[in-house]
């Protein structure tokens, strides 16, 4: 590969992820706070997401696998997401928030799957170099949060409204137009061929396939206690509001770390199986943690385990389905993972809300039962991935 090729890649991938990263972690934090909504409806807000991953992934995958370059798909995009952004920072009501967001993440959900499509169609040696490309997404995400802390601490400005989508605004108009120089990727798949999203659909005869999809379902089911849950975990049990993005970072270097000097390593000795089995168990693991709340730092420690957690399950993930798609319709089978993670991450957001506003009592969480839960599911998703999956 490269040097050349490994800097536009990289580049993609940091600026993708500088996007979400500005806002996924803390914006609950303002929606339960400043804006006064509930548990649930901040769980809606943040189900714009999973359902446009439902909705919108496939769609792009047929539009780039057909007629479309890739890097023009990725350009509009980020551009048009730029408006939705900066509108919805300034909203203050749920109804505002809700439709704002869910028009952004309409825009933004393809885009997940078709920076990976792209990064596979170049690389030389995807099992392999893809760690070292995606990394830059995790190293984006732990900056991006220092830098919303530093500005929260440091700034002079003050912003009306939320400071975080106003910085994803920033970072989706530079991704947008960063866009336009990617390597060019034109569409695989000939007009006159079978359509590529019902090709994927055909994947499913694969039961190895199949199994992994349905434990990605439930995995994406549990993991939004982490993102609508954390940041006010973090307030109730003491961390400092203006400290909580550099916090969360810690999942971030440790992502980093782990598909750099660990995943990369572990997948070719212990499989596809197990590694996904790996990163479910440490799941399971920070909500335990999460669940003794005590001590501080321990919570804050278990934080890691998230970013290692993310490394073996999702980013092996992603190269498990390029392995196994035909080249022609990789875009759409990418696009069909984040489909099935998004229904997974969507019931989640609604199942986390249910379970956080029937455990409040007198406007306290009571974290304790919240995090067993999901910590509970995970280590039995776990043992089914080790036990059944033969993907190795």
């Amino acid at each position: 590969m490269s040097w050349e090729l490994y800097l536009s890649l990289s580049a993609m991938m940091f600026l993708q992820f500088t996007v979400w990263g500005a806002w996924g972690p803390v914006l609950s934090a303002h929606l339960l706070g400043p804006l006064r909504m509930n548990a649930k409806q901040t769980a809606w807000i943040y189900a714009t997401l999973p359902l446009a991953c439902i909705l919108s992934p496939l769609v792009a995958g047929q539009v780039v696998d057909r007629w479309m370059p890739t890097e023009w798909f990725l350009a509009g995009a980020h551009l048009a997401g730029t408006v939705c952004l900066l509108v919805a920072a300034k909203r203050n009501t749920f109804r505002g928030m809700f439709a704002t967001m869910g028009i952004y993440s309409l825009l933004y959900a393809p885009t997940l799957a078709l920076v990976n499509s792209l990064a596979f169609h170049h690389l030389p040696h995807p099992d392999t170099d893809y760690f070292w490309v995606r990394v830059w997404g995790s190293v984006a995400w732990v900056l991006v949060g220092w830098a919303l802390a530093g500005w929260r601490r440091w700034g002079r400005w003050q912003v009306k409204g939320s400071d975080a989508l106003m910085m994803a605004a920033a970072f989706s108009l530079v991704m947008g137009l960063f866009s336009l120089s990617l390597p060019h990727t034109p569409p695989r798949g000939a007009p006159d061929t079978v359509l590529p999203a019902i090709k994927a659909l055909g994947m499913l005869k694969n039961p190895d396939f199949a199994i992994f999809l349905v434990i990605s379902f439930v995995v994406g089911t549990q993991l939004q206690f982490y993102f609508v849950g954390t940041s006010r975990f973090l307030e109730d049990i003491g961390v400092a509001p203006k400290n909580i993005p550099a916090a969360m970072t810690l999942a971030q270097i440790v992502q980093a770390i782990s598909m750099g000097a660990i995943v990369p390593f572990i997948l070719p000795h212990i499989g596809y199986g197990k590694t996904l089995a790996l990163g479910i168990l440490a799941w399971a693991f920070m909500y335990l943690a999460y669940a003794v709340t005590r001590p501080r730092w321990l919570v804050v420690t278990s934080m890691m385990l998230h970013g290692f957690a993310f490394a073996c399950f999702f980013d092996t993930a992603f190269i498990y389905v390029n392995r196994v798609s035909p080249p022609d319709i990789r875009g759409s089978a990418q696009s069909l993972y984040f489909v099935v993670y998004g229904l997974g991450l969507f019931g989640g957001t609604q199942f986390a809300g249910v379970i956080m506003d029937w455990l409040r009592r007198e406007g306290q969480f009571r974290w304790r039962p919240i995090f067993a839960i999901p910590c509970v599911l995970l280590m039995l998703c776990a043992l089914g991935c080790v036990t059944v999956f033969k993907g190795n």
